[in-house]
């Protein structure tokens, strides 16, 4: 592995252009760029042959702070342009960058079927359970009871699992860490930029300022050290009891598979419509 600078965040950000950025004290987003740049630079990958996308939200403002090529697209769409993107540019490596209710509220469809058609698209969700930019509303992944400004007396709908969701829809590579798992969240990324077919990389992640204060989780601090007690690695989950796993973030590689990728299988449908010989 090569030897990464220890300047290699700031070398990879618009210092020029898009600073200071509009994350509020204590959120996770500076975490999960950092390990996806450390990520980037411990691969070698040349900035060149790497897209990142996004659509709208506190995380999906992080390809206008990365000196990449960047879409920062409409919400819930970015999984929709990524898709076009690595149509035109196969062996390109394709990152979205999204957030709980960007990626599974309006951009839900998107994700089941890119999930399901199995392209190579790395998509990172960084789930903070809120609408934070936009004004603090429930999303998809806001937990069963808690405040948000459309659940001002506790929201009555349950929460699901984004991991069991894209499990569910196909996707043949789910992961899940925290942002406090700065290290871990890093290596996570590597593997899903690896993995040839779909990746979905969950990030659970604090947001102080809107959810935090919203339902007394106490400061961003307070926020890191629940994810840190509140979460155990896979491999303890399976050998505890059902009591001692109950209502804890489960982190790790939730699945790995090699499958069909969709723009291999269309390239061979491509010769074969042409009259060629796949063989």
């Amino acid at each position: 592995m090569a030897s990464i600078p220890q300047k290699v965040v700031h070398e990879y950000l618009r210092h020029d252009k898009k600073f200071p950025h509009v994350w509020c004290a204590g959120c996770s987003n500076g975490i999960v760029l950092g390990a996806i740049i450390r990520a980037i630079a411990e691969m070698e990958l040349n900035r060149n042959d790497i897209v990142m996308v996004s659509g709208i939200g506190c995380s999906s403002r992080m390809p206008v702070y990365i000196d990449l090529n960047t879409l920062h697209t409409l919400h819930g769409r970015a999984i929709a342009y990524a898709t076009g993107v690595k149509m035109y540019k196969p062996n390109m490596k394709v990152i979205v960058v999204t957030g709980d209710g960007d990626c599974t509220a309006i951009g839900g469809n998107h994700l089941i079927h890119a999930a399901r058609r199995n392209i190579d698209l790395t998509v990172i969700l960084i789930n903070n359970n809120i609408y934070g930019m936009t004004g603090g509303q429930a999303s998809p992944t806001t937990p069963h009871d808690a405040i948000a400004t459309t659940a001002p007396y506790g929201n009555i709908e349950p929460d699901f699992d984004i991991c069991q969701l894209a499990m569910g829809a196909g996707a043949s590579f789910v992961a899940r860490t925290t942002a406090f798992h700065a290290i871990e969240t890093q290596n996570y990324v590597k593997e899903a930029l690896n993995h040839p077919g779909f990746s979905l990389l969950e990030v659970v992640s604090a947001c102080p300022v809107i959810y935090g204060r919203m339902n007394k989780k106490g400061s961003a601090p307070d926020m890191m050290k629940a994810m840190r007690d509140n979460s155990i690695p896979l491999t303890a989950y399976e050998k505890l009891p059902k009591e001692q796993t109950e209502g804890k973030i489960i982190r790790g590689i939730l699945r790995r598979e090699i499958r069909p990728e969709y723009t291999d299988e269309y390239a061979k449908l491509c010769v074969r419509a042409q009259g060629g010989d796949n063989e």
